[in-house]
């Protein structure tokens, strides 16, 4: 079993061109920016929309060839998929909502039934199989939503954002939880998520979109290694730079330079770890080869370190300790000395 999407869409200003493939067995991470395409992507492969040329394909059966001939009903494509907001039927008991998609491929209300309460207790809500979706926390809601999706064993499994609306407190249950069942479903899965951490740990594979296009796929190891976009690098977390190097500076479009530790010459990108990135009140004395003044812009609190956001020709971010934050002051509208040693600077060839 697997999915083949290569297709053209337009919607309003999204041009949406796609050329992906997901493997039986295989969770795929979509990931990209507001407005890249993801959901329209995943509504397209769902059903609800229709391409405009190219095709759909689920192990080799045309689901759509963008004339309108071919079109494969959402309803008819035997799929799975979990909205960002659960969409349970809010007068429905959470067993009954399970037990609606098996109603209406046809099997029998006590059969039904019985299959939706062994997957809520599979989601380990065997006592809340009577609960209406109002009296569910966020986390249990989501839970039902994905046993609805599971119960009728589809051939796809499609999940926009199941994460986004779940507090914190439960995120890391669910998430667990979810990476669990996604390993036991047989056929292809792709997951929408504008999470790195939830790309990370539930996908098998990611691929990146931007402006409708796909900039970037790879395992998270290739993704993480080789960051070949600034959402990219910002996604997992690393400081990114595109310019030129020569005569071992990279030479970045606005005139701004690095220092580098590299044997390649011409078009290039570079990253650095955040925690590669020191600061200073006055010019530092020493072993860094980059160095300059430039305005603190924000103080971001992270889990462990604050995440302070520099701007200047060299936009960047440091990572640094709650306590370095107080030491020094820091604060908006600071301007402080950045030091970079040349060698924390990581160059490809671009």
């Amino acid at each position: 079993m697997s999915l083949h999407l290569r297709f053209n869409l337009n919607r309003g200003p999204l041009q949406l061109k796609l050329d992906l493939a997901v493997n039986a067995g295989e969770t795929l991470a979509l990931v990209g920016p507001n407005g890249s395409g993801k959901t329209t992507c995943l509504h397209a492969a769902a059903g609800l929309i229709s391409i405009d040329h190219g095709t759909i394909l689920l192990n080799g059966a045309v689901l759509d060839d963008g004339t309108g001939n071919a079109f494969v009903p959402a309803e008819q494509r035997d799929i799975g998929i979990v909205f960002q907001e659960h969409r349970l039927f809010p007068h429905m008991s959470a067993q009954d909502n399970v037990a609606f998609g098996l109603r209406a491929h046809g099997i029998g209300r006590k059969a039904a039934r019985l299959t939706a309460a062994a997957w809520l207790s599979r989601m380990g809500l065997g006592d809340f199989a009577a609960e209406k979706p109002h009296s569910l926390s966020g986390g249990q809601a989501q839970r039902v939503a994905l046993a609805r999706a599971l119960a009728k064993a589809p051939r796809l499994l499609l999940l926009d954002e199941p994460l986004a609306a779940v507090d914190a407190s439960a995120r890391q249950d669910l998430r667990r939880d979810l990476a669990t069942h996604l390993r036991a479903f047989a056929g292809p899965r792709i997951i929408v998520t504008h999470d790195a951490v939830d790309a990370f740990v539930l996908a098998d594979r990611i691929a990146v979109l931007e402006g409708g296009r796909i900039v970037q796929t790879g395992t998270t190891e290739a993704i993480s290694s080789n960051p070949r976009t600034r959402y990219v690098a910002d996604l997992i977390g690393l400081n990114f730079f595109r310019g030129v190097v020569r005569d071992s500076a990279l030479e970045l479009k606005n005139g701004a330079r690095l220092i580098v530790v590299s044997q390649h010459q011409g078009n290039a990108v570079a990253t650095m770890h955040p925690r590669s990135v020191a600061l200073f009140h006055e010019q530092p004395i020493g072993s860094p080869r980059n160095a300059w003044p430039a305005p603190i812009e924000a103080l971001e609190p992270a889990l462990d370190s604050v995440r302070v956001r520099i701007g200047g020709q060299a936009p960047l971010v440091a990572e640094v300790t709650a306590a370095t934050v107080a030491s020094m002051g820091l604060r908006p509208g600071l301007t402080i000395w950045v030091a970079i040693k040349a060698t924390e600077v990581h160059v490809r060839p671009e």
